[in-house]
């Protein structure tokens, strides 16, 4: 079965197949880890984003990755252009990332915390919501073998490691 894992860094340093972005609706890449991702990868992947866009809050689409080392970018719209964002948007969110991995056939996908950065979302929230979204998809049929919460900042890192062990916990 498919395992979800822990990373404390930056995610534009992962090599997973794609990595998320945690993107508005119009896929503009401003802060947080979309700004990040444009820095470390290149204007490209917002050009092509953006060409995309804009699309419905909860959706997500993928691009290229330019310079970075995963093969792609899934943007995740997690929240609109008010910057805001709920459970529902960060569930809708992570599922429409998944699916777009699916799609692709791909073994490993790098997610940031959806929605906590910018969105300003507690991390403790996004870590139940995302996590519950992501062991749902991995009990089905899925070629992904990998889930990588990719957490910046130890805040973030022990909310994520603290929802992950509370449902392994639940499910034994």
């Amino acid at each position: 079965m498919a395992k979800i894992t822990l990373y404390q860094g930056d995610i534009t340093q992962l090599a997973t197949e794609p990595i998320v972005n945690a993107a508005n609706n119009h896929l503009w890449m401003g802060g947080g880890v979309a700004g990040a991702i444009k820095r470390a990868g290149g204007a490209e992947i917002e050009r092509e984003a953006v060409s995309k866009g804009p699309i419905p809050i909860g959706e997500a689409v993928v691009t290229g990755a330019d310079r970075l080392k995963a093969r792609y970018v899934i943007h995740a719209a997690a929240m609109g252009q008010d910057l805001r964002t709920d459970a529902e948007k960060i569930r809708a969110a992570t599922v429409s990332s998944l699916k777009r991995a699916d799609e692709l056939g791909l073994r490993s996908v790098a997610f940031p915390a959806l929605g906590s950065g910018v969105g300003g979302f507690s991390y403790r929230r996004a870590a139940e919501v995302m996590i519950e979204a992501i062991r749902r998809h991995l009990a089905r049929q899925t070629a992904l073998e990998e889930v990588v919460l990719a957490l910046y900042g130890e805040q973030a890192y022990d909310a994520f490691a603290a929802e992950l062990a509370r449902q392994e916990r639940g499910s034994a």
